[in-house]
């Protein structure tokens, strides 16, 4: 078995980490910075850190699909990607505890790469 490598997939993955960095900030980094705050101010800050977001997650899946990059593919590693940053953000930066089932669901996501990129 041999296996090319796609070199449209390294800008890809760097920019959806990125991307992933401030959607997560995004979507649960409110919770701790803007608890008391408003809802209106929540949702108005969460949406100016994801124009940020969007200004690199759509150049990685244009970036990817043109490397011929199926939108599966773009999508489980999205998805690799959320679960990687997200594991650190939340028990570094929101201080949730380490469970043994961020490995189970990580171990899922290994499967799911290797199911989706084989030939």
């Amino acid at each position: 078995m041999s296996f090319n490598f796609n070199p449209a997939i390294l800008p890809t993955v760097g920019l959806l980490i990125v991307s992933n960095c401030f959607m997560t900030y995004a979507w649960y980094g409110h919770l701790k910075t803007l608890g008391s705050r408003p809802l209106i101010i929540a949702v108005l800050a969460s949406w100016g850190i994801a124009f940020f977001e969007y200004l690199v997650q759509v150049p990685a899946n244009r970036i990817g699909h043109a490397g011929n990059l199926s939108l599966a593919q773009l999508k489980i590693m999205q998805e690799v990607i959320t679960l990687s940053v997200f594991v650190p953000f939340s028990v570094l930066y929101m201080h949730e505890p380490l469970r043994l089932n961020f490995l189970w669901a990580g171990l899922c996501m290994v499967g799911a790469v290797y199911f989706i990129f084989r030939p």
